[in-house]
């Protein structure tokens, strides 16, 4: 090897070493990984005494599994055993306040962001009369179920006729705390959102701040800039919770894009406002938390069928997709033409991200399939629940065409829970699912881009060295933070698995990655120029391609669902 030769791989190998505190990427998975390992600490803190509760807990069911009915302890026990979650732990839970969005409201903006006492008392005038009566009748219940039970423990649970009526009685007090409960949800506890909102926009101002330091931003100009982009995207949570516009699916989301838009082309993004509108950035530390959630035992509850659906139809539809763009449209954007294809067929936005950092889109085109995708997102999570009911179809089967074909994972949570439990259930499985295919998305985008697009352009073969340049290195930080909570949840068992991450770490990093998500729709519309996607727009091509793609996509997947559901693996379907 010459010197000149050796000089240059040194260079690289310093270059590479540097990118680990210098790049974007991997400032997104160092704070993703942070956030969890904070979050981790807080939860598995406490797990000793959540699992010596939690034995005490199963010592009490046991024994008092061994009489013919479940008794009034077992009830209790059982009750205290699944109130047993990380999210509970005092500091954990301190820390999930500090994460909340502006609150729910339907004609004054600022009962997002405090309640009195007074205001309470007021809101509950018309439900706490129930709640009383609720109460009382639990109260009772409950006595009666006591006294049958004793007259059944005096005859030494020998008298078939008294534990019957023992087990009627408790069935009834349970039915009676049931109605309680449920009742007792509509009542509303006075808050004040304020504090812990200029809270969480500093901790993340200086979190992210860190970041920029070191990328060679300047960070008092960036910390000011940032503070500006969350301003806005509080101000989209609030317009996003208005209880009317989110029914009907205009959300926080679409809010964020839309301020940001409005300012860009109207009075134009201010100069030091630009610093802190780092799109990438934010995405891409929601993506690296994002990866908690995406857990493989999670996977495999609904096995094979769930894989099919997001696994088979989900490549053939976005090589379809881009082969119709480019074939059939002749759109004149590669890039346009790959990014709207995975973002449609994928997973959303998440998608379009990896997708459009693989095969260098320009920041335009991300914008644009970003824009299409809340779109018609926010039309399906209202339209096909209303559909699937309307023709009648089972829970599962509904339930799996939309996680299949909602892109974005709180809108098939939203959809999936006004068909039912079941379809909650399914659709946001399948989405987990597809939500791995984002890694292998990029990694297979960033290849063929490579080895054929850009090698066809140049005239040139593009080497490995060019590919590992070119793969967005962020995925490596979700698919790594996938994996090792993976196996974390599956080392720890279904019950302590959902305990310590599901309801544990998970409400820590969920929350985070909605604002980090939010951060950076704020920031997309801040750069969003009208005349420079004016261009992209020309013939329709883009509608058309993301209409004809999701029509496909519908299809395929509503078949996909049934064959494998109903079809191939009905014994399944029967044990959701």
């Amino acid at each position: 090897m010459s010197q000149e030769s050796s000089a240059i791989v040194v260079d690289r190998a310093k270059s590479q070493w540097s990118d680990l505190w210098k790049k974007e990427d991997y400032w997104a998975i160092w704070i993703g990984f942070f956030i969890l390992i904070v979050a981790s600490c807080l939860v598995f803190g406490g797990r000793q005494e959540l699992e010596s509760k939690y034995e005490q807990y199963a010592a009490v069911m046991k024994a008092e599994s061994a009489k013919p009915f479940k008794t009034i302890e077992w009830y209790q026990a059982s009750a205290a055993q699944k109130g047993l979650q990380g999210q509970n732990l005092a500091s954990v839970k301190l820390l999930i306040n500090q994460l909340k969005t502006p609150a729910r409201w339907q004609s004054n903006p600022l009962d997002a962001l405090m309640m009195s006492q007074a205001q309470a008392d007021k809101a509950n005038e018309a439900v706490m009369p129930k709640v009383d009566a609720a109460k009382q009748a639990e109260a009772a219940a409950l006595a009666q179920a006591k006294e049958a039970q004793a007259a059944a423990a005096a005859a030494t649970f020998g008298d078939a006729t008294l534990n019957a009526a023992a087990e009627k009685s408790i069935g009834e007090w349970q039915a009676a705390k049931k109605a309680t409960a449920d009742i007792s949800k509509k009542l509303v506890k006075p808050f004040n959102r304020i504090p812990t909102l200029i809270v969480l926009g500093l901790a993340l101002a200086v979190l992210t701040s860190i970041g920029a330091k070191f990328m060679g931003f300047n960070v008092g100009k960036f910390f000011v800039a940032f503070l500006g982009v969350y301003l806005l995207c509080v101000l989209a949570n609030i317009l996003g919770n208005q209880k009317t516009m989110r029914l009907y699916g205009i959300n926080a989301e679409i809010w964020s894009i839309a301020i940001g838009m409005i300012i860009a082309n109207t009075f134009g993004t201010p100069k030091w406002l630009k610093e802190g509108a780092q799109v990438e950035y934010f995405i891409k530390a929601g993506l690296v938390l994002l990866g908690a959630e995406v857990l493989f035992h999670k996977i495999m509850a609904i096995g094979i069928p769930g894989i099919f659906v997001a696994w088979v139809v989900t490549p053939i539809v976005l090589v379809s997709t881009y082969i119709f763009g480019q074939k059939v449209l002749k759109m004149p954007s590669q890039t346009l033409n790959i990014v709207i294809s995975a973002d449609m067929s994928v997973c959303g936005t998440s998608a379009a991200i990896a997708t459009a950092a693989a095969a260098r889109a320009k920041k335009e085109e991300l914008t644009l399939s970003i824009g299409l995708s809340l779109t018609f997102t926010a039309i399906m999570m209202v339209v096909m629940p209303a559909f699937i009911k309307w023709v009648g179809m089972p829970e599962v089967l509904g339930g799996a065409w939309i996680g299949g074909t909602v892109d974005a994972t709180g809108a098939v949570a939203a959809a999936g829970a006004f068909i039912g439990p079941k379809a909650l259930q399914v659709a946001a499985t399948v989405k987990m699912i597809q939500n791995v295919l984002i890694g292998v998305t990029a990694f297979c985008v960033a290849l063929y881009w490579c080895t054929k697009v850009d090698a066809q352009a140049c005239g040139q073969r593009v080497g490995a060295i060019e590919i590992w340049h070119r793969f967005p290195k962020f995925v490596i930080g979700f698919l790594a933070v996938s994996i090792i909570f993976s196996l974390i949840s599956s080392g720890l068992g279904a019950d302590f698995g959902k305990m310590l991450v599901d309801n544990g770490t998970n409400k820590v990093s969920v929350p985070l990655r909605g604002w980090f998500f939010g951060l950076a729709f704020v920031a997309i519309g801040l750069t969003t120029n009208f005349r420079e996607l004016g261009k992209y727009f020309k013939g329709g091509k883009p509608i058309i391609l993301y209409i004809c793609g999701q029509s496909l996509n519908l299809c395929l997947t509503l078949l996909m669902a049934w064959i494998m559901f109903y079809k191939v693996f009905p014994e399944i379907t029967a044990k959701i």
